[in-house]
C-alpha cells in the first residue's frame, strides 16, 4: 500500500466520522427552542417595543435619548 493509498484511506475514514456524527443533535434542539421563545415574546411585547423603537429612534433625531424614551 503505498502513500496516496494510506493518504486517501485516512481522508474518507475522518470525513466519514464526520458525516455520521451525531454530537451537535442536542445544542441544534436548544438553539431552536430558544429561537422560538424569543419569536413568542417579540410577538408578544410587539407593541411595547415598536414604541421603544420609534421613541429611539425620536431621541436620536433630536439629540437627546434619555428624555424621550418613556420607561413605564
Amino acid at each position: 500500500m503505498n502513500v496516496f493509498d494510506r493518504t486517501y484511506l485516512r481522508v474518507k475514514n475522518t470525513i466519514w466520522a464526520w458525516l455520521t456524527d451525531e454530537e451537535g443533535d442536542v445544542n441544534v434542539v436548544s438553539i431552536v427552542v430558544l429561537i422560538g421563545i424569543a419569536v413568542v415574546l417579540a410577538i408578544a411585547l410587539k407593541d411595547r417595543l415598536a414604541d421603544l423603537i420609534k421613541d429611539l429612534f425620536t431621541g436620536m433625531n433630536t439629540g437627546d435619548i434619555n428624555k424621550s424614551v418613556d420607561f413605564h
